[in-house]
């Protein structure tokens, strides 16, 4: 006999403490329970099935965003981004693979999770490829174990992660640096330091509005 959920429950939008009691308190899933939803979705398209099959497992998105905390970034954003990756998993998910729905949503709540971490951990995205992905997290996970890496320890993660040295030590700066601002920052309280700023000196001459438009005026009456 399905247990039945309450589809009206209302989340609470308070402290992450308060989030995970709600949704320790829906009940889980047999196998078979999560399978004649799985079914039902996959087959009639049943959105209540499909919200089931979504509530019964918050629990584990509230278990895995709590792995990111140090990052710096709300938990309540982590557990949102974790959940767009259950429902994500909820609509790909096959129940004729006898794989419970849980190992199989791992992958999509933590891919959520990861992109946010890297969208908004910097003002400037420190990583853009798959393998800086990787290094960024295996860093950061590494320097919160170790420290300060030695070149033995870099020269490990490079090999177990199929990168170079230099990409290791590329990242190892990214971690390390620290967002500026690009406008003019006050002098110091003398007056004798200058104000520098990433203005100063990424200036482009070479695409002068102003110029770009005269030679664009020039080229069409002529």
């Amino acid at each position: 006999m399905n247990k039945r959920l309450d589809l009206s429950l209302a989340m609470p939008v308070g402290s992450p403490e308060a989030y995970q009691a709600a949704v320790a308190s829906i009940p889980m899933l047999s196998a078979e329970e999560e399978r004649e939803l799985a079914e039902r979705l996959r087959d009639h398209n049943d959105l209540d099935a499909a919200r089931r099959l979504v509530l019964s497992h918050l629990r584990f998105v509230a278990y895995i965003a709590r792995g990111f905390r140090g990052y710096g970034l709300p938990e309540t954003d982590l557990i949102q981004e974790g959940t767009i990756g259950l429902m994500k998993a909820v609509k790909r998910f096959d129940p004729s693979l006898n794989v419970r729905l849980v190992s199989f949503a791992v992958h999509w709540i933590k891919a959520e999770i990861h992109e946010y971490v890297i969208r908004n951990w910097r003002i400037v995205k420190v990583a853009t490829t798959k393998a800086q992905r990787k290094l960024f997290f295996n860093l950061r996970k590494n320097r919160a174990r170790l420290g300060w890496m030695s070149q033995e320890e870099i020269e490990t993660v490079a090999r177990d992660l199929g990168v170079s040295t230099e990409n290791v030590l590329e990242m190892e700066a990214r971690l390390n640096a620290h967002d500026a601002s690009f406008d003019p920052l006050m002098a110091d309280q003398d007056g004798d330091g200058p104000a520098v700023a990433p203005v100063a000196y990424l200036t482009d001459q070479r695409a002068d509005p102003a110029h770009m438009l005269e030679q664009s005026q020039w080229q069409e009456h002529n």
